[in-house]
């Protein structure tokens, strides 16, 4: 039983990560979009903020896995 609720913790991580990563993907390109200009930095800030995302899962994960 403990390993379904890990099992499922770690899915339910990674589906919200991936939702985040892909919702910063799609806000990025909408920003460059509209202001090619700004790519540097717009792209600068998504990559920061989707390496967070990815740490933040993968503690999830192995918090979920341990417990």
């Amino acid at each position: 039983m403990t390993g379904t609720l890990a099992a499922i913790g770690a899915g339910m991580a990674v589906i919200g990560a991936s939702y985040g990563i892909g919702w910063i993907g799609k806000s990025a390109m909408e920003a460059i979009a509209r202001q090619p200009e700004a790519a540097n930095k717009v792209q600068t800030a998504m990559i920061i903020a989707a390496a967070l995302i990815e740490g933040v899962a993968l503690f999830a994960v192995v918090v979920a896995l341990i417990a």
